[in-house]
């Protein structure tokens, strides 16, 4: 049952709100004083990127009205990324939201900040903010209209409960994407160790590494499939797989590492170490993809160690041809990609640090997977009354 919470109007828990600064990119620097918040900083949960935020010689003393407080609530007004809401936290430098976000400081006895940005990301906020953005070829957001919007507002003690209960997920699922993280890059500095700073002789990738090696999946059979959308940038797994009958494709199985051969996929870092199939069970996808298999004598995450390399990347990159705008990597070229020689004793080594790695991604990968079922699952039931929380009060 549904609770008796009142709804008030934005307008009336926000102390203060104003639109972000405009300035132009030559006042960016390398070096600045202050860092920008842009609209791309804020991801679909509500996080800031802040490690991304660029940075900008400015005159701060004209500015000093716009710089962000702990526990400001930033909103995308515009664009694809319109209606995205961000808690800022603390910055080492003064920070500015950026012309195409709107920040509110809320009334600190009336709201908390938290409860609230749970709440604009979660269905019911993003619903409501979709509803009232004017405009057709580009939609947009401003004041007056995210003030009128109306807002659960339960008593302050049971927001502060539930979103230490939702935070309290999304804590477990950063720590998890962090160690995932880690381990990634432990993966690709022993990859360098091993296969490029030692190297007194070079051979082609091909010595290491099969590419597009034979899957055999019949037409219309029903098999996962892996769109190009469901690759990250940043990470080993891919998400958004679903079963769909198999016309024609990039086939692929556990242990295989994907990257995107096509402009501007490649660029951006697109690949995927697959981990989320059955034994022996074969998927296919985009045919965008270029598939690697380390060599039976190499742990298969050698493959994806690779693929993350810096130097691989440029390579990879340079070895595009075709008209601009839809390139795609020449793969001959690409295997003439060299590498250090190493022995029998120095690659079985190199697989004896890298063994663990994969498992624990893999169950990081399903607990992240499992967390965020749970938190998308409760956090309508909370933020509508559907489900309490005990609180004192």
């Amino acid at each position: 049952m549904k609770s008796d919470w009142p709804y008030v109007k934005f307008k009336d828990v926000c102390e203060h709100s104003a639109f972000g600064p405009r300035f132009s990119s030559d006042e960016y620097a390398v070096a600045g004083n202050v860092a920008c918040l842009r609209t791309m900083d804020i991801d679909s949960h509500g996080r800031i990127n802040y490690e991304a935020m660029p940075l900008a010689e400015l005159d701060l003393d004209r500015l000093r009205n716009h710089i962000l407080q702990k526990g400001d609530l930033v909103i995308t007004r515009t664009g694809a990324y319109l209606g995205k809401v961000g808690l800022f936290n603390e910055f080492r430098l003064p920070v500015l939201a950026g012309a195409f976000s709107i920040r509110f400081r809320l009334k600190p006895d009336k709201a908390d900040a938290l409860f609230l940005q749970l709440y604009f990301n979660g269905p019911d906020g993003q619903i409501g903010m979709q509803s009232i953005a004017a405009g057709s070829a580009q939609p947009n957001l401003n004041i007056p209209r995210l003030h009128s919007l109306s807002i659960p507002c339960p008593p302050l003690p049971e927001q502060q409960a539930i979103a230490t209960l939702l935070s309290s997920l999304d804590k477990k699922i950063d720590l998890l994407q962090r160690q995932n993280k880690t381990l990634e890059a432990l993966a690709e500095t022993l990859f360098r160790q091993w296969f490029v700073g030692n190297a007194n002789e070079l051979v082609p990738i091909t010595h290491y590494v099969d590419f597009n090696p034979i899957r055999r999946l019949q037409k219309e059979t029903v098999a996962p499939y892996l769109d190009m959308a469901g690759v990250s940038t940043s990470t080993f797994n891919p998400t958004g797989w679903y079963d769909r009958a198999f016309t024609s494709g990039t086939k692929f199985q556990n242990g295989d590492t994907l990257i995107a051969r096509i402009t501007p996929c490649l660029e951006n870092g697109k690949s995927a170490f697959v981990t989320f199939l059955l034994e022996d069970q074969v998927a296919w996808g985009s045919t965008e993809f270029i598939v690697m298999r380390s060599k039976e004598t190499l742990s298969p995450f050698f493959s994806y160690a690779l693929a993350r390399n810096q130097d691989f990347r440029d390579y990879a990159e340079g070895c595009m041809a075709g008209s601009s705008g839809r390139q795609r990597v020449d793969v001959d070229h690409l295997k003439q990609f060299e590498l250090g020689l190493v022995s029998n004793d120095s690659m079985g080594e190199f697989n004896r640090l890298v063994e663990a790695i994969p498992p624990k991604l893999h169950q990081n990968m399903l607990q992240i997977n499992t967390l965020e079922r749970l938190r998308d699952t409760l956090l309508p039931k909370l933020m509508s009354g559907e489900v309490r929380v005990a609180y004192d009060g």
